[in-house]
Formats: structure tokens, sequence, C-alpha cells
């Protein structure tokens, strides 16, 4: 038994010690410009979910979601989002399909996930994604407003609604199953 254990260990450290070998040799593809392999994709999106159960803290949002402040969230998220995560047009963004990971269309495929996690994600920044932190550029009952409107984007107010239209001349889209249980990293 303890050489089956041994031998287990071994061929896991043959395995981590070749990976990075094939790493600092060049050997790995760092195009951003491709789309990563599904496991290492698989691996990524795991790593960034375990890491946001770790350290984003379970905050409630300070900031009610009023028409004024939803709207307000839309803006800015017009104004410091939209050129990475699709306008309010829904139409995906080239800059977006640029990176590596490429960065998810949040109007298209909604976050699904709570107002706390996306705060912190807006607030730190994720990395080696390109999703810079925004700590240092939004105040924080900003970053809140940007947090609402997103995390409710299909769930809008009809003022909210009818802003949306008015401005941008398409339509706020509604809540549908159609990408129910599926993750917003899952479409990109």
């Amino acid at each position: 038994m303890s050489k089956f254990v041994l031998g287990v260990v071994v061929a896991v450290l043959v395995l981590l010690v070749g990976g990075a070998g094939l790493a600092l040799l060049g050997f790995l593809p760092t195009n951003a410009n491709s789309s990563p392999p599904r496991l290492e994709r698989q691996i990524a999106m795991s790593a960034l979910d375990a890491s946001m159960e770790r350290h984003a803290p379970r905050l409630n949002n300070p900031v009610p979601p009023t028409d004024e402040n939803l709207i307000g969230g839309m803006k800015i998220y017009t104004m410091n989002c939209a050129l990475c995560h699709g306008g309010l047009d829904r139409q995906v963004s080239a800059l977006g399909k640029s990176f590596y990971p490429p960065a998810p269309s949040l109007i298209l495929y909604p976050i699904d996930d709570p107002e706390w996690r996306v705060f912190y994600a807006i607030r730190t920044g994720v990395r080696y994604t390109g999703m810079p932190a925004w700590d240092k550029v939004l105040s924080e009952p900003d970053t809140w407003k940007v947090t609402a409107f997103l995390t409710r984007v299909e769930k809008l107010p009809p003022g909210v609604q009818d802003f949306w239209k008015k401005s941008v001349g398409v339509a706020a889209p509604i809540e549908s199953h159609a990408h129910e249980g599926h993750n917003h990293a899952d479409h990109k």
C-alpha cells in the first residue's frame, strides 16, 4: 500500500514538474486570440470560484435599487464597462473577445452571481484576465450602483427599462430561462 501511495505522489510530482518545464521552455501557447482548451478553462473558472468564495466578504448592497440608482449604474456601466463587456445595444465587444480569456458579454449573458461577489470582482479585479481593479477609479457607492444594475439586467423596473429603450433604441433584456443554470463565464 505504501508503495502505491509513493507511486501516486511521484507520478503527480513528475506531471507538475513536466508541466512547469513545458511552460518555462515556451511550449505552451500564450496568445490571447485563441480559445483556451476546455480543461484549462474549467480549472481557471474553478480556481476563480474557489478564490471568490474564500476571500470575498458577504456584504449587503447599501445602495437601494431605486430607478435613479439603477439608471446611474447603467450609465457607469456604459462609460466604464461596455467597451469590454458589450454595450446596451446587445452587441458583443470586439475588444472583449480579444482578451484571454474573453471578457463575458454581461448584457447578452447576464450575471447570475450574488451582489457581494460581483462587487468584489469589480473592486478588486480578476488576476490574469484583463479585468482591472476599479477601487481607485469608482467610488464605493458607484461600484454598488453598477453592481445593482448588473445583477438586475433582466429584472429592471419599468422606468429603468423605458430609460434604456429611449437611450439606446433597443429594449432591455427580460428574464428568460434559456440560460438558467449557466454561469456568465460559460458564454464567452
